[in-house]
């Protein structure tokens, strides 16, 4: 028998740090418009919890811009930026949480003391990064439900 950790993705695990769905998607973007698996799963470009982070890659011949925005002041400058066209972006990942989620509402408070000798977010995000790299599958578009999903309702995913 399958069990539920088997069949998740360790993609889905780093999408709680600014930058890990963004990475999840490269993952799988890579993958299905190259048609060929990636030797490295890892974007270091994307990770890192500045509150914008900007990244050109080449992806199928096609050079992509790329936006991480973590905060909802840097959205809201990001998203003027756009909509004055003084910034061009091909794919943007917005995260309200500065840092994202592991540094959200949600989570446990840490007191100042604490924050000052300790890298909270670092020591959360590298968590995070580690249930990744230790999971059976890494790869969003190879977890066996979202396989299920496509075959039974989308069929193939969409290609620009």
């Amino acid at each position: 028998m399958i069990t539920l950790w088997e069949r998740q993705a360790g993609a889905g695990a780093i999408f709680g740090v600014t930058g890990g769905v963004m990475e999840a998607a490269l993952r799988t973007a890579v993958e299905t418009l190259e048609g060929r698996a990636l030797e490295k799963l890892e974007f270091e470009e994307v990770r890192g919890k500045e509150g914008v982070k900007r990244a050109k890659l080449n992806i199928a011949g096609k050079e992509i811009k790329i936006a991480v925005v973590s905060g909802l002041k840097n959205a809201e400058e990001v998203m003027e930026k756009i909509k004055n066209k003084t910034a061009d972006f091909d794919f943007v990942e917005v995260m309200a949480c500065p840092g994202g989620c592991i540094l959200g509402g949600g989570q446990p408070i840490k007191s100042a003391k604490t924050r000052n000798v300790v890298d909270v977010f670092k020591k959360r995000a590298s968590s995070l990064y580690e249930i990744d790299e230790k999971s059976k599958i890494r790869k969003s578009h190879e977890n066996p439900y979202i396989k299920e999903v496509y075959k039974e309702f989308l069929g193939k995913p969409r290609k620009p």
